[in-house]
């Protein structure tokens, strides 16, 4: 075997590892991609590190939200293991000094992950990993359905990531006042007798029509006080599952102010999208003022998304920092403007909870349902809730949490 042999395989193996890595990490990269990788750097040669990280971006990157994780994904393999320095060093007699690392990148969790699971496959040794699949079972070690995400570690908080990230809404419809064709439903004429007229008039083939059927828009109005935002940080990741799925969601954090981060979450990449939206928010962990919020998305946004007989979720603790009329003037003027509110409170975990603040006692009568978003049992509920237009007769009335207070 000749010495340009060998040195052609390094770069092989080399590559085709990186390869490997991007795809764990999400990325779209097949065979093909790799061959067409391996030619464009022997073609390109390699006189310094840039070289090399756009001749492989240009081959691995397709689309936009493709280079963060290339970015993170380069950084942790060919610098970490100076394996840029042995590939110039086989393609160049010098190769240059190594440079200073970057700051970490938002896709900095997900690249890590792919590129330690390449190093666990080749150990023989392997730990035991806590798995949580869309129903939320999980393996004997570790239950994670019922508990609070506040307690969980973060290996926890990872696996809980991942299975919110892969939940999303059943197909829930809600008929509109289009009349569109369908296999059975009422005869519509114009169509009955065209057909009939292109077949010569002497057979009419019966067309029908029924009402369309399109997902409610669904608003999420998210708390990210100090203590909101570990559970509303969890729960933009079910908000960014349902925007890639459906059109109309609209997600809006508020703590001190009003935030639209709707269209950070309709980035492709969930590390990314979360990244946009934690730092455009400057009010993130600190104090609450439900009421001005929800007064500036009535006056200002109220009319821009709520059309559609929409489904809003209010996720809070309802422990408002300044509470007075307005607080329950502005629920009852959100209430009267959609289809249902719902309001997921993360105290409804602890058994003796009794809605005493000022603040719950001003919002409750003006919700259609109080429900609990601390887990994932919890979310669970919710989705299946969502989808039926019932109410679940085993939950409580929100009106009968102001009797037992």
């Amino acid at each position: 075997m000749s010495s340009d042999q060998a040195h052609d395989g390094k770069l092989l193996d080399n590559i085709v590892f990186f390869a490997r890595t991007l795809r764990k990490a999400g990325l779209p990269v097949g065979p093909a991609t790799v061959v067409d990788a391996v030619r464009a750097v022997e073609v390109a040669g390699l006189r310094n590190r840039e070289d090399l990280y756009w001749t492989l971006h240009s081959v691995f990157v397709a689309k936009r939200e493709h280079r963060e994780v290339f970015d993170e994904a380069f950084r942790i393999y060919w610098r970490s293991r100076g394996l840029v320095e042995k590939m110039m060093a086989i393609l160049s007699p010098i190769a240059p000094p190594r440079g200073t690392p970057e700051p970490p990148k938002a896709a900095q969790t997900r690249v890590s992950q792919a590129f330690d699971a390449r190093q666990q496959e080749a150990s023989e040794s392997v730990k035991p990993k806590i798995e949580v699949d869309a129903r939320f079972t999980v393996s004997g070690q570790e239950k994670l359905q019922n508990k609070d995400f506040a307690q969980m570690t973060a290996e926890e908080l990872e696996a809980a990531r991942r299975a919110l990230a892969r939940l999303s809404l059943p197909h829930d419809r809600l008929k509109q006042r289009r009349l569109v064709p369908a296999a059975s439903g009422k005869i519509d004429p114009r169509r009955s007798m065209k057909a009939s007229m292109r077949a010569g008039g002497d057979v009419i083939a019966l067309r029908y029509r029924t009402r369309q059927e399109k997902p409610p828009p669904l608003v999420a109005l998210c708390d990210i006080s100090g203590s909101m935002s570990q559970y509303s940080r969890l729960f933009l990741h079910f908000l960014h599952a349902i925007t890639e799925e459906r059109r109309q969601v609209h997600t809006f954090l508020f703590g001190t102010r009003l935030s639209n981060v709707t269209r950070h979450l309709k980035q492709k990449d969930p590390d990314v999208a979360l990244n946009a939206c934690t730092s455009d928010v400057r009010d993130w962990s600190g104090g609450t003022r439900i009421a001005s919020a929800l007064r500036d998305f009535n006056v200002h946004w109220s009319r821009r998304v709520l059309s559609g007989n929409p489904t809003v979720l209010l996720i809070t603790d309802g422990l408002e920092r300044d509470t007075d009329e307005d607080l329950a003037r502005e629920m009852d003027r959100l209430h009267r403007s959609c289809r249902k509110l719902v309001w997921l409170n993360p105290l409804l975990r602890f058994d003796g909870f009794e809605a005493k603040a000022r603040g719950i006692r001003a919002m409750l009568p003006h919700v259609d349902e109080f429900r609990s978003a601390h887990s994932l049992n919890a979310i669970s509920d919710l989705v299946a809730a969502l989808s039926s237009d019932t109410t679940n007769e085993q939950l409580k009335l929100p009106k009968d949490w102001l009797k037992s207070a």
